[in-house]
């Protein structure tokens, strides 16, 4: 498979995933710039990290979706919670 393809199915994935988690979360509101924060995080996560990066050749790529993610850590002040999902491999 082209890891284009991947990438952006991936990041498809991972976006729809933490939209899920924000709309069931403990939020106390959640709107919509919320959900498009999540998800286009999360979308390039996928594509950047997974798609690209991620490959035999070049292992390094799996610290790329923590480092895509820091910012909105620090934002969110919710380490675990942001840091944790794009840490499993």
């Amino acid at each position: 498979m082209n890891r284009l393809v991947l990438g952006v199915l991936c990041g498809v994935a991972f976006g729809l995933i933490d939209v899920l988690m924000t709309v069931f979360g403990k939020h106390p509101h959640v709107s919509r710039t919320m959900l498009l924060q999540a998800f286009s995080s999360r979308f390039a996560i996928g594509v950047l990290a997974d798609g690209y990066a991620a490959t035999a050749s070049d292992p390094g790529g799996r610290g790329r979706g923590p480092a895509i993610s820091l910012p909105d850590a620090f934002g969110l002040n919710s380490y675990v919670g942001v840091l944790g999902p794009v840490s499993v491999p």
